[in-house]
């Protein structure tokens, strides 16, 4: 293990990076940044022993740099020794005044740097060890407390929390302890629509709960906004207990709105294990349960590992796949019953690494989502559906449309429109032959924002889908605003009109509803002839799932619809031809 100190080295001038490295890299493990911002960048990522500042880079000058790093708590303390100074009695001063601990000036000679450097790594050991020995003193203890606390609730912060949960759990190696992570439900909604102030009184009340339960046998810290951490004796809470004891503190404050507290609980194995990889795990259990009415707390356990490690290994590897083409469109007809021809198709995204085989996309599409990547697969799954199109016109003489799907993730993205509009128009199309999915969930989400960008999409020529609508819990609510062409009912329907009356009724007003509107209708997950007769007689007709097709490579699509077009063709061929 290299136990060496760490030196943050800014300097946009390489040779002088390149001298400095020379003379420190057998002293200090040695970090570089080549502009102001990288500097204060690396040292907001803490573990910085001393740094060296040149007084003047181009970005950002040396001295505003400075005064960024001493007005940040994780760089405050840090020694800073300025490279480059003027040479005069003023800029001397100006250092000092703000903060700098000494100064070096080219030519750089070894001995005398390394001297200087030592010296002011003393000097700052000093100036702790003084710092402590008058922390007796009450304002210094104000001070500290002040650096440690959460404002809000004055319990721990992030940072005092960690450092201080690994010190306890580290002295204390005999006892066992759990990192517990909670978290409010909707905690949001109170701030929007309650006042903040009932959001505050909401947030400290229950760190007063959480700061009693623990104790002196532990510790409790609020992570930011909503979210808390203790770090607890395993035996010293029984977590029903606990969850109910925090429900009836927080019922006494008569919000009127039902907030509840769901937990994760990581029982530590590992003591020097950092604190905020424990807190992550713990935070892995409680995403099983968030929200979830009957089950308010959880344990992490190796599953949930091996499933943090397969979400490192698909983040870790999703550019190099998108740069190498693992990622391929599949596409999956969609046929109209009378004519049982295809009438359009759904490009679906499949992942073809080279060592693992496919991966779901219900795992990648997801983290996707949350990391933004999405709007990069989005695009390039957009692009090759054009140029397939494009294609399929140049070899058959027609287009057959392909529907695409967009993440709630690319309506942020301004140049949206102007990226398909752009996409149409380089590939020939009409925009009609790119269909555009969006999820249920994603006007329920944000439905003003989303309403009015599928309005454009429509004035442009786009047609709308609604996808897997059924699935969420608003969509009868919406159909009277809802600016789409054509409704997907979700496929949960289709596997409920086989086992009850009630999904039949509930399907057939749908399908009429959404006629009446002028609106159009495709069911997916279709899988059986039953399904098929019953969808048949409450007037659905374009079908979409493995009763006709499971989705397909672009070539095995390619051949079915080449066999698709010319079986039409014969048919109006046989339909035009005169009687013999």
């Amino acid at each position: 293990m290299d136990d060496r100190p760490v030196m943050l080295l800014a300097s946009d001038v390489a040779s002088e990076r390149e001298a400095l490295v020379g003379i420190f890299q057998d002293s200090f493990i040695m970090r570089e940044a080549s502009s102001g911002q990288e500097a204060i960048s690396v040292a907001q990522e803490g573990n910085i022993a001393i740094i060296l500042l040149r007084y003047d880079l181009e970005d950002v000058p040396g001295f505003a740099v400075l005064e960024a790093l001493k007005a940040d708590p994780m760089s405050q303390d840090v020694p800073v020794v300025l490279l480059n100074l003027p040479n005069n009695t003023e800029a001397e001063a100006e250092a000092v005044k703000r903060g700098a601990a000494d100064v070096l000036r080219p030519p750089y000679a070894s001995a005398l740097a390394r001297v200087r450097v030592r010296n002011v790594r003393a000097n700052t050991e000093n100036e702790w060890r003084k710092l402590e020995q008058r922390a007796k003193d009450q304002q210094i203890v104000e001070m500290n407390r002040y650096i440690e606390r959460d404002p809000l609730t004055g319990i721990l912060n992030r940072t005092t929390f960690y450092r201080r949960a690994a010190s306890l759990m580290q002295t204390n190696s005999t006892v066992e302890y759990v990192i517990i992570y909670l978290n409010i439900s909707f905690f949001k909604v109170i701030n929007d629509q309650y006042r903040v102030e009932m959001g505050d009184l909401v947030l400290k009340t229950s760190a007063t709960y959480f700061k009693s339960v623990v104790g002196g046998d532990g510790y409790a810290a609020r992570i930011d906004a909503d979210r808390f951490a203790l770090c607890v004796p395993k035996d010293a809470i029984e977590m029903d207990s606990f969850i109910a004891g925090i429900d009836g503190i927080l019922e006494g404050l008569s919000v009127p709105h039902n907030i509840r507290f769901y937990a994760g609980i990581y029982p530590v194995e590992n003591a020097f294990l950092p604190v905020d990889q424990m807190c992550d795990r713990a935070q892995m259990a409680l995403n099983r349960v968030k929200s979830n009415y009957l089950q308010r707390y959880a344990y992490y356990d190796k599953s949930m590992r091996d499933t943090m490690y397969e979400e490192q290994m698909i983040t870790r590897n999703m550019e190099y796949a998108l740069s190498h083409r693992q990622f391929q469109v599949y596409l999956q007809p969609i046929y109209n019953l009378h004519t049982n021809h295809i009438v359009s198709a759904e490009a679906l995204v499949r992942w073809i690494h080279p060592e693992k085989g496919l991966i779901s996309p219900g795992k990648f599409i997801p983290i996707f989502e949350q990391n933004g990547f999405i709007t990069h697969l989005d695009r390039f799954i957009w692009e090759e559906v054009c140029r397939l199109l494009h294609d399929f016109r140049r070899q058959y003489g027609t287009v057959i449309p392909v529907s695409v799907n967009l993440s709630r993730v690319d309506f942020y993205q301004a140049d949206l429109m102007d990226f398909l509009l752009g996409l149409v128009h380089r590939y020939g199309l009409q925009p009609r032959d790119l269909k555009l999915e969006v999820t249920e969930s994603a006007y329920t989400e944000n439905p003003r924002q989303i309403m009015e960008i599928v309005r454009q999409f429509r004035h442009h020529g786009f047609l709308v889908l609604m996808d897997d609508f059924g699935s969420g819990y608003s969509s009868l609510n919406m159909l009277k605003e809802l600016p789409v062409d054509i409704l997907k009912i979700d496929m949960a329907f289709v596997r409920n009109i086989e086992k009850g009356k009630r999904a039949r009724i509930i399907l057939a007003s749908i399908v009429q509803m959404a006629k009446r509107l002028g609106m159009d209708i495709v069911v997916e997950g279709v899988e059986t002839k039953e399904q098929i007769d019953y969808l048949d007689s409450v007037g659905c007709e374009d079908i979409q799932g493995y009763y006709f097709s499971k989705p397909l490579p672009q070539e095995e699509y390619a051949e079915k619809l080449a066999d698709d077009i010319a079986s039409q063709k014969k048919e109006q061929e046989e339909t035009c031809r005169p009687p013999q």
